[in-house]
């Protein structure tokens, strides 16, 4: 792929980050874990996300050569975050210039490493790329809206016989700090990869953003989750999937039932029922009581033997939910990823 001069610029300007070999704990930024930034099927999308709830705003657009980066795409940013903080935790520099090997990012999220897998890759950097999005989200004091890609460019090096030796990617600023700032960041469960539907996906990463490690969980209005979504179903087939989703119960350190509230309206009741992890209080992990670990060390801070490939500060308590942005209901005061709250949250904007 040939890189703009801005981008050649940006790219001088960088260290690369050449990333870890091994076991690295898998952890997920919160704001693209609340907010629908990813197309939930696997069917090409062109359509945008127009979002806005409170004081939150949020665009994404896709071409139509491409499609929208999907929520399988995100794996991508997954790894990448999860690469930046165990660095971090080695006291080993990051960058936003990313060296690794297909093998290393694949093998991460639990995708085969076969020819096809490597082709997938491709299409998933291909549409981090030309997807774009226009938010308000973290804009500091002063009030502001940013535009930037997940991915600002990708390259890779292959041999004549058309092998693949090595890739490289650029993450944008707006991600890179929302990475390193580790308020904003949570871990996760290794088993999150081989969730196989969209909105299973989505729901796990919503289960762990809101219910977090509060024992009795949160609560949520199926209409709202339909329109925090971003989803092109209706809500009626939307209804359906979340439904047969809480009769599997596949996600992983959550339990779901559908219950009625009192005004008669559908609600979806998630609650953590595993530890889904062991981590430092550095970063704040659901865990009710363990029955079992998701396998990942005793604690996420601690370092593997470093092993890098060419081309192969004190604790933080989590940023509060916005209470305009969740239309949901806390059913305890307890600690956890969110505020205590008693009571019923004040209703959002959603639409």
């Amino acid at each position: 792929m040939t890189a703009s001069p801005r981008h050649r610029n940006e790219r001088a300007q960088l260290a690369p980050f050449e990333a870890l070999s091994g076991d690295v704990p898998p952890r997920d930024q919160r704001d693209l874990m609340a907010h629908p930034f990813f197309s939930l099927s696997k069917s090409r999308r062109i359509a945008p996300i127009h979002y806005e709830a409170g004081d939150v705003e949020l665009q994404v657009y896709a071409v139509a050569e491409h499609g929208m980066a999907t929520i399988w795409d995100a794996d991508v940013l997954i790894w990448a975050a999860s690469q930046i903080l165990a660095a971090q935790d080695r006291g080993l520099p990051t960058s936003r210039f990313f060296r690794f090997t297909p093998y290393q990012l694949l093998n991460a999220i639990g995708r085969t490493t076969g020819a096809r897998s490597y082709f997938l890759i491709k299409g998933a950097l291909t549409r981090l790329q030309s997807t774009v999005i226009r938010t308000n989200i973290r804009h500091g004091e002063h009030w502001r809206r940013q535009q930037f890609s997940w991915i600002n460019e990708w390259e890779e090096l292959a041999t004549r016989s058309g092998r693949i030796e090595g890739m490289e990617f650029v993450l944008p600023e707006w991600l890179y700090q929302g990475i390193i700032d580790r308020r904003l960041v949570l871990a996760i469960d290794p088993d999150y990869f081989a969730l196989t539907g969209g909105i299973e996906r989505w729901l796990y990463r919503i289960a762990r953003k809101h219910a977090g490690r509060q024992a009795h969980g949160w609560r949520f209005e199926l209409r709202h989750l339909h329109a925090k979504s971003g989803s092109l179903a209706r809500y009626s087939d939307f209804a359906i999937d979340v439904r047969a989703i809480a009769r599997r119960q596949p996600l992983p350190g959550y339990l779901i039932a559908m219950e009625r509230g009192s005004d008669a309206e559908e609600l979806v009741h998630i609650r953590p029922v595993e530890k889904l992890c062991v981590t430092s209080p550095d970063i704040r992990t659901s865990g009710a009581t363990g029955i079992r670990t998701s396998g990942a060390n005793p604690s996420v801070h601690q370092a593997h033997e470093p092993q890098l490939s060419l081309w192969p500060g004190g604790r933080n308590r989590a940023r509060k939910d916005s209470k305009k942005e969740s239309k949901s209901y806390y059913l305890e005061t307890r600690s956890g990823d969110n505020s205590p709250v008693s009571g019923r949250s004040r209703r959002g904007s959603d639409r």
